[in-house]
């Protein structure tokens, strides 16, 4: 099933394939949701049957809009369709850009609209098999030294989020 999403394709923000955005490298849009329950965060181990990044930890949810799609709806329902977690306070963190080999000739090149919400633990989870195989509770500076000790572990963009942004995603609410 062929999901159009946002990309920039010579200079116009036009609808495209997601797969063809990935082969062809073009910047599109995205976004990220960090929930925070103290100084935890919740990471997802992604669905072995994705197309890129299977098997590896990523922060909370991280995904792309639909054509003509809201950011915070975007990561409102992918909250909702990913680990079943809905009512949740999301506050616009800040966008940031980065570009990323994901494998398989693939490459995110995002401009990522970054959401926090402070919940507890205890929050009620259904994780969908399809996009989520796991889900933990880590502290970052624990969530730090796993990524330094096993960087193949993990997503791109999680990484690029911990070294470059960490600071400010968990002061932030």
């Amino acid at each position: 099933m062929t999901q159009l999403i946002p990309a920039w394709d010579n200079g116009v923000l036009t609808a495209l394939d997601k797969l063809d955005v990935h082969r062809r490298g073009l910047k599109h849009p995205a976004i990220s949701v960090f929930l925070l329950a103290g100084d935890k965060t919740l990471i997802q181990q992604r669905a072995a049957q994705k197309y890129h990044t299977p098997n590896l930890w990523a922060n909370t949810v991280c995904t792309h809009p639909h054509w003509e799609e809201p950011s915070l709806a975007c990561a409102t329902r992918r909250l909702d369709e990913e680990l079943g977690i809905s009512g949740c306070d999301l506050q616009f963190g800040q966008t940031v850009e980065y570009r990323a080999d994901v494998g398989g000739g693939l490459t995110e090149h995002e401009v990522v609209d970054i959401y926090i919400a402070r919940v507890k633990e205890d929050i009620a989870m259904a994780l969908n098999p399809d996009e989520v195989q796991a889900v933990r509770w880590i502290d970052f500076d624990t969530l730090a030294q796993e990524i330094k000790a096993a960087p193949e572990e993990f997503t791109p963009w999680l990484r690029v989020y911990m070294r470059d942004h960490r600071d400010w995603i968990t002061a932030a609410t």
